[in-house]
């Protein structure tokens, strides 16, 4: 019996086997060290064995470097060691998938409490003689996601985000309008604020954003700048149990069969390093001094 597990720590630590709850670590000084135990008691509850593990989905970021790198290493070694095919999946389009589904209305998402003020869509009246499917469909267009993750240092990973990414046709990658990059919240609203510009004209509509992720509400009077400014919602797709955990894999396995590029699995920092070389380097007898690169 083949399974699919889920392995991400780009926000504390996230561990499950897909149709089962995930086992979530949020204390930053410990969730490392439980990683390999919370993999076993996973699979173990399960009721498998490593050998049942026919995929493993890692989170590869963005997010800050020590308890990135520490998921994807017991990934690639657990693949190595049981045959699974492993897949990457960055932590940000996921976000957008999950809110594609709370807006829609979808019954998969109920009773998650961090998701509970978002407004479903279908909620609404259509107006004269407007089906009601179409008329939800037509404002859920109207909206994008602003999917983001905690970067601290006063910063934010982010992309933007219409519709889903996972859907199985060639546009998708036309769906992120702001590829993933790291900056402070008041940039991001910059960024955003022009690429809604610059779709709304095109398209005639004055798009909503929907703020997701970690670090979202913490910057919640920043987001007043943005044009139009929907929900905002301070948790990850993988805070939403086996419903967020589904989707984060649905999304990583979708874009593997729609034949995208193979996503290298290797940490997402963004962040420029902190350490620069020198310069003048120091001379050392008999030898000419290094330059930059």
């Amino acid at each position: 019996m083949g399974c699919t597990l889920v392995i991400d720590t780009s926000f504390g630590s996230t561990v499950g086997i897909v149709g089962r709850e995930p086992i979530v670590e949020t204390d930053s000084r410990t969730h490392v060290e439980k990683l390999q135990v919370n993999i076993a008691r996973a699979v173990e509850e399960a009721g498998l064995t490593p050998a049942d593990i026919e995929e493993i989905v890692v989170g590869i970021g963005p997010a800050p470097f020590t308890g990135l790198r520490a998921g994807i290493v017991a990934a690639k070694a657990l693949a190595f060691a049981t045959g699974a095919k492993l897949v990457g999946q960055n932590v940000l389009d996921p976000q957008g998938e999950m809110m594609s589904f709370v807006l829609g209305d979808s019954a998969m998402f109920d009773g998650i409490d961090f998701l509970a003020d978002v407004p479903r869509l279908s909620s609404r009246q259509s107006d004269g003689d407007v089906p009601d499917a179409e008329a939800k469909e037509h404002e859920l267009d109207r909206h994008v996601t602003l999917c983001v993750n905690d970067a601290r240092r006063k910063q934010l990973y982010f992309s933007l985000n219409h519709g889903s990414i996972s859907l199985p046709d060639e546009d998708a990658a036309e769906r992120r309008w702001i590829e993933m990059d790291i900056d402070y919240p008041e940039h991001i609203v910059e960024r955003v604020n022009a690429a809604l510009a610059e779709h709304g004209e095109r398209d005639g509509v004055c798009y909503v954003v929907d703020v997701a992720g970690h670090g979202a509400a913490k910057y919640a009077s920043v987001w007043q700048g943005l044009r139009a400014l929907g929900s905002v919602v301070d948790g990850s797709v993988l805070d939403a149990g086996k419903a967020g955990l589904a989707v984060f894999a649905t999304t990583a396995l979708s874009c593997e069969l729609r034949g995208d590029q193979v996503v290298p699995i290797e940490p997402l920092y963004l962040r420029r390093p902190d350490a620069e070389v020198p310069n003048p380097l120091k001379h050392v007898l008999g030898h000419a001094g290094a330059d930059k690169a």
